[in-house]
């Protein structure tokens, strides 16, 4: 009998390096989170109170790191998996083991507290107005309850997706060929929790933020667009992973997504991965996808 392989259960932060952490202050306080200013960075939290991502000052936008929690007895396993897998490690602060996956991306695996919900949320019913919604001088500032997950650009999906699968122990959810790919936690988990686009490069192209309605979605883009942020993709819904999106580009070319019904993948599951063609790999419905929404910035040229 095979040794039956452990897996990491959630996102602990992603790291950026920025440009300007004054446009990222600017970008990230009107998208709806708390931003705090610690020793020349900036740590990013949610509604939650829980610290997701954290952004540094660069020469130009790609990511630093990305750490994953697990459960404690997992941890030994992980890193056995993550030694077979042929991996760089490399030295690093946090605590937990670090190391560089085949595109070149800084990993770090820690033992921590489980992020993923561990069941599908309820559906939020909003407040009955008399004339159904309101006015909109009475809508609050959209405020994400937390980090879904991230997409990262690859020139190799497939391989990807093996290396996630082999030392991380994520699963496949669902793919489009090798253009794009998601795979989730096998402890209960969003339909995705770190997807694969296809690039001639590895880059960061955006994290989603879980938003509890469509009124959300749709207000946060409004929001958004009062404070000057016009470019996105959206509002629509996704095929893969059925949830409701809207794309924000900031100021270096990537996104943030207000998403809300993720498809959810309980733990112990076996969730029916399909590759799909194409036409379902965007979206089921929503806007045309405009040219630099698939531009991976970092990719040059």
């Amino acid at each position: 009998m095979g040794i039956t392989s452990r897996g990491v259960h959630s996102i602990d932060h992603y790291a950026l390096y920025v440009p300007s952490l004054q446009q990222a202050r600017h970008f990230f306080e009107h998208f709806g989170l708390d931003v705090q200013e610690q020793e020349g960075q900036l740590d990013i939290s949610a509604a939650d109170g829980h610290r997701w991502a954290r952004m540094l000052s660069g020469p130009s936008k790609s990511l630093a790191w990305i750490s994953f929690n697990c459960f404690e007895a997992d941890f030994t396993r992980l890193r056995e998996q993550v030694e077979r897998s042929g991996a760089l490690f490399e030295e690093g602060d946090g605590g937990g083991f670090w190391f560089r996956d085949p595109d070149g991306n800084l990993i770090q695996v820690r033992v921590g507290a489980k992020t993923m919900p561990d069941a599908r949320p309820e559906a939020v019913q909003g407040v009955r107005e008399l004339r159904g919604v309101g006015s909109r001088d009475r809508v609050c500032q959209v405020r994400p309850k937390r980090l879904s997950h991230v997409l990262f650009f690859s020139p190799d999906v497939s391989r990807a997706v093996a290396f996630y699968e082999q030392a991380l122990g994520l699963k496949l959810s669902d793919r489009s060929q090798d253009v794009i790919a998601f795979t989730h936690a096998r402890h209960g988990c969003d339909h995705h929790l770190i997807a694969f686009a296809k690039s001639s490069a590895k880059g960061f192209h955006h994290a989603a933020w879980d938003v509890p309605t469509i009124d959300d979605v749709g207000n946060g883009a409004e929001q958004m667009a009062a404070a000057g942020y016009v470019e996105g993709w959206g509002t629509g819904r996704h095929c893969l992973g059925s949830n409701y999106f809207h794309y924000v580009r900031d100021p270096w070319g990537s996104f943030s997504e207000y998403s809300t019904e993720m498809d959810f993948i309980e733990a112990g599951s076996e969730w029916p991965a399909g590759d799909f063609p194409a036409e379902s790999s965007l979206y089921l419905w929503g806007p045309l996808v405009p040219d630099y929404f698939i531009l991976n910035t970092e990719a040059g040229g």
